[in-house]
């Protein structure tokens, strides 16, 4: 026994694509038991219109359809890289007869239908343009012929939308100038549906900045000296000199070592001397717009250098309790003399009472 109730759940939605691009629809149906749903595609205009079921990877692998039935019914169709033939009606249908796909019999429940339209457009054309006249660059965007209606524009750097640059109006004309030096991807958004878009590409020489404007390394070790770009397109090319010598750095190079990774390079340099390789190094970049260079300054301290704050503190503890010595050295005597001056007095003064005395003892006596 089967039940007549069956009903959809979710439709699909119809959509306006442009060539190339991909497409998603998506139903699901209920029923007892659950109903099985199929894709087909409807060609021409009534009365001649025609019904061609879908099956998973028709037109060249460009059609996948993926279904579930657990709960109830559910099924997607994808198309990938859009034609103009893919323009058409796509009809989701459902049905749980038993009968359903006996060609023989007709079905007792007739299969329900639900339709969505999938209108393919060519993209509009939009022509660019970049002028750069000293720090001023203008971008400008001009979209031709739009097949679809047109509801404002907006510009985008890096992904990113650009504050105070939206425009409600339908003019396909967008401008856009940077008043200094903003090096990057720009890219105009029209507001068609769906939406139109170009990139334009902002280019500027090399801006290159040391990760250190100086370094410090001891003799007989090995150091990094490292500069990077600030600026779009990356480096070409990188170049490491000193004193207007190029410096190879190759991988059979024992002294130097040079790595680059698109925006970053980096100089090795091995087995450090303290007289040759204290100098001043430049590293240069060049792309499509020119060349940018910086210099780093290398300064080769002595092994022996981590010692001299040692011996300097050695050094100040060892003048200090000197002074201090001479100075005790010398105040010793002194407070010695005084504390013999003090204590001879009172002596002096007693003998002197008691030879008195004893005179007056004399004279009494007589």
């Amino acid at each position: 026994m089967f039940s007549a109730l069956v009903g959809f759940i979710r439709s699909p939605l119809s959509q306006v694509k442009l060539v190339e691009d991909s497409a998603e629809l998506h139903c699901e149906v209920v029923g007892k038991p659950i109903p099985e749903v199929q894709w087909w595609f409807m060609e021409g205009d009534e009365p001649e219109e025609t019904f061609t079921q879908l099956f998973d990877g028709a037109r060249q692998e460009r059609v996948k359809i993926n279904a579930t039935y657990i709960s109830h019914g559910t099924s997607t169709i994808y198309f990938s890289n859009l034609t103009l033939s893919d323009s058409g009606v796509y009809e989701c249908r459902a049905s749980n007869d038993p009968d359903r796909n006996d060609l023989k019999k007709s079905p007792k429940i007739k299969w329900i239908r639900s339709q969505a339209h999938i209108i393919i457009f060519e993209p509009a054309e939009i022509i660019t343009n970049v002028e750069q006249v000293g720090n001023t660059t203008t971008l400008t965007c001009n979209l031709t012929d739009p097949a679809v209606g047109l509801s404002g524009s907006y510009w985008m750097k890096n992904d990113k939308q650009l504050e105070g640059n939206v425009k409600t109006d339908n003019s396909t004309l967008l401008t856009y100038i940077i008043k200094s030096t903003d090096w990057g991807n720009y890219t105009c958004v029209f507001g068609t549906n769906p939406s139109t878009s170009a990139v334009l590409e902002v280019k500027v020489a090399p801006q290159v900045k040391p990760y250190k404007p100086s370094e410090h390394a001891d003799e007989n070790e090995k150091v990094n000296l490292k500069c990077e770009l600030h600026s779009y397109p990356p480096a070409l090319k990188w170049t490491w000199s000193v004193n207007g010598k190029v410096i190879s750095g190759n991988e059979s190079d024992e002294k130097y070592v040079i790595h680059d990774s698109g925006n970053k390079s980096v100089l090795t340099i091995a087995n450090l001397d303290k007289e040759k390789d204290t100098e001043e190094y430049t590293c240069e970049a060049e792309n499509e717009r020119g060349k940018g260079s910086t210099k780093i300054h290398l300064r080769v301290r002595s092994r022996l250098a981590a010692l001299w704050p040692f011996l300097g503190i050695v050094a100040e503890v060892i003048i200090l309790v000197t002074i201090i010595f001479i100075y005790e050295k010398r105040r010793k005597p002194d407070e010695l003399a005084d504390d013999d001056d003090s204590g001879s007095a009172p002596l002096k003064s007693n003998a002197a009472v008691n030879h008195k005395d004893k005179n007056i003892r004399q004279r009494n006596s007589n």
